[in-house]
């Protein structure tokens, strides 16, 4: 059962599983920031700022939290069109 409507994209809690929703809601937003550092990162590596091995710790990082985050997802039965949301006249969030 799904905590929140997706009918139209956006979040509609039901009382009866407001848990699920929050964890939808914030599951949204760290995913949103992961991207964002994912590209400021990306800019980084283009802009030759950094060393290979701050480029390798960089790389293995976002790894590691693209895995954590698939984890998070199973563990509250989300997948990625649950993370994106739509805002209205400014779009889907993702």
């Amino acid at each position: 059962m799904q905590p929140v409507s997706q009918a139209n994209g956006r979040i509609h809690l039901d009382p009866d599983q407001a848990e699920q929703g929050l964890a939808q809601l914030v599951m949204t937003v760290i995913e949103l920031l992961r991207q964002i550092v994912e590209r400021h990162a990306m800019r980084r590596v283009e802009g030759g700022t950094l060393t290979d091995e701050q480029i390798e710790n960089l790389g293995i990082a976002l790894m590691n939290l693209e895995e954590k985050m698939d984890e998070l997802k199973e563990v509250f039965g989300l997948d990625a069109e649950d993370l994106n949301i739509d805002l209205g006249p400014l779009g889907s969030l993702l």
